[in-house]
């Protein structure tokens, strides 16, 4: 092989249009030597290969390949050693087998290095502006019901180190669904990428196959951004979000906060994410304030439309109207829709059966959990009630009322009781169950019943609202002035 010296003679004297004889000439080597120089473009450095020379051992290798291999499958104190290797070839092929044990240790330790069973750590990852990780964490909150364990959906831009977080009492595609969606909207934009841990609500990732939730994968297509489901046995491909989740707990859930109303909480979890992005990340030294808005110049823009955060499920009910959810939760319809079957939407907070024009029937709140729950509407009871109201005092829409208002219908004759109801149920249907509740209420309050007293309360709820002052009306001094003349100028005086 020439020198690259020589070799770069050659190319001078090509590019000054020489000849190949008087190259050959010239450099003093072989004309075909010259033709190939001449022809080759490509002069980058390659990497030196080091050739294996033959080894008395190379026979066995597969053999030995084997062993090991199969080692991987067994209990680490049973493996295969370099000397137990030795001395089973020894032992299967005798005088045949001539290679010493320096040369099968050599062999051994290459192979080893090879699988990889002695190695441990981790690839350190790159994340570009606008990719996002997304988790699910525990938190402790305290609430009507007491101190419970509730679920903190946690999406992580590793870019800038910001981190946002949305409540929910279950991990199911509707909570992940709804909560990504809410923290979309407060960021302005939608991540090109999330990655998920495999997390049954999402999807899961079996060997080379995802296979994703029917809800997000509409939402998936809906927002347009990809999905990467995290290798096996890999913590560390979201120990960030793992460490945010962390951090959020015990920096927003310390003490254990009260919470009433998740979607008002929600928005203050929103608000208050941006308090600390004025420190600088751990690593980088910027202001995460800084690196956020480097994260959101990188999002995809918004959907046009809002996504419906829900799926659609065909439920049968029993004789007494109830239908039953994961296994275990039973929500109640109503007694003339016993033993049919109707479509219900499931949301990440509430359950509403459908009835036959798609109107919900009822919104009940969602049930999570492995432990059976019933949960009935009161006015899911009113049909049966009004058909036979002598079933008043063990009802559960009885227990709902005032304290008032329960007295004074434990007071009605069945025919009293049954006009009450009828009104309750009719009101309801127009005006929403609650608002017709608080007429009824308010027109104890007032001790008048009667239907035409509660509908005209109902309707001042309704649009008005109970408390809102009366509009003055139309001037009527004119009309005072042209039936009165001159009388309606010392009224108005007076």
């Amino acid at each position: 092989m020439l020198s690259m010296a020589r070799i770069d003679c050659i190319k001078e004297k090509q590019a000054e249009g020489r000849t190949v004889t008087e190259i050959a000439e010239i450099v003093g080597v072989d004309r075909k030597t010259v033709r190939k120089y001449m022809g080759q473009e490509d002069f980058s450095p390659r990497s030196p290969t080091v050739s294996e020379r033959a080894s008395k051992l190379d026979r066995y290798k597969p053999e030995i390949d084997g062993w090991l291999s199969g080692d991987r499958r067994n209990w680490y104190k049973q493996r295969h050693t370099a000397r137990r290797i030795h001395r089973r070839l020894q032992e299967r092929y005798g005088e045949e087998y001539t290679c010493s044990y320096p040369l099968v240790q050599r062999y051994v330790k290459q192979v080893r290095q090879r699988l990889q069973e002695d190695r441990t750590g981790f690839q350190e990852l790159v994340w570009h502006a606008g990719e996002a990780q997304v988790d699910f964490g525990e938190v402790a909150c305290d609430g009507p019901e007491g101190v419970s364990r509730r679920s903190l959906l946690v999406l992580y831009l590793p870019h800038s180190n910001a981190g946002f977080d949305q409540l929910y009492d279950g991990e199911t595609a509707e909570c992940v669904v709804e909560g990504l969606q809410e923290i979309f909207r407060h960021l302005g934009g939608v991540p090109t990428r999330l990655v998920f841990d495999n997390a049954t609500g999402v999807g899961r990732r079996v060997s080379e196959t995802v296979r994703y939730a029917e809800l997000f994968l509409r939402f998936k297509a809906h927002c347009g951004f990809r999905v990467t489901f995290c290798n096996p046995d890999a913590g560390h491909e979201k120990g960030a979000v793992e460490a945010k989740v962390g951090y959020e707990r015990r920096n927003r859930f310390v003490p254990v906060p009260y919470v009433d109303d998740d979607a008002v909480f929600n928005r203050s979890l929103l608000e208050r994410a941006g308090v600390d992005f004025d420190r600088p990340h751990y690593r980088k030294g910027r202001p995460i304030r800084e690196l956020l808005e480097e994260d959101r110049a990188a999002l995809l823009p918004l959907p046009e439309k809002p996504f419906e955060a829900c799926r659609y499920e065909r439920v049968k009910t029993d004789g007494y109207g109830k239908f039953c959810l994961d296994g275990c939760h039973h929500y109640a319809t109503s007694p003339e829709h016993s033993q049919a079957q109707l479509y219900v939407r499931i949301g990440a907070r509430t359950v509403e059966p459908l009835d036959a024009e798609g109107r919900p029937l009822h919104t009940y709140r969602r049930r999570f959990g492995k432990t059976r729950t019933d949960s009935l509407h009161p006015r899911a009871t009113l049909p049966r009630l009004i058909r036979s109201p002598g079933a008043w005092p063990n009802s559960q829409l009885r227990e709902t009322l005032g304290p008032d208002l329960r007295a004074e219908m434990d007071l009605l004759d069945r025919t009293g009781l049954r006009e009450v109801l009828r009104t309750l149920d009719d009101l309801g249907s127009r005006f929403g169950f609650e608002t017709a509740l608080q007429a009824l209420e308010e027109a104890s309050r007032a001790g008048r019943l009667q239907q035409s007293t509660v509908e005209v309360l109902a309707l001042r709820i309704s649009t008005l609202g109970l408390l809102a002052e009366p509009s003055p009306g139309p001037d009527l001094a004119v009309y005072d002035r042209m039936l009165l003349g001159k009388e309606a100028d010392v009224h108005a005086d007076r």
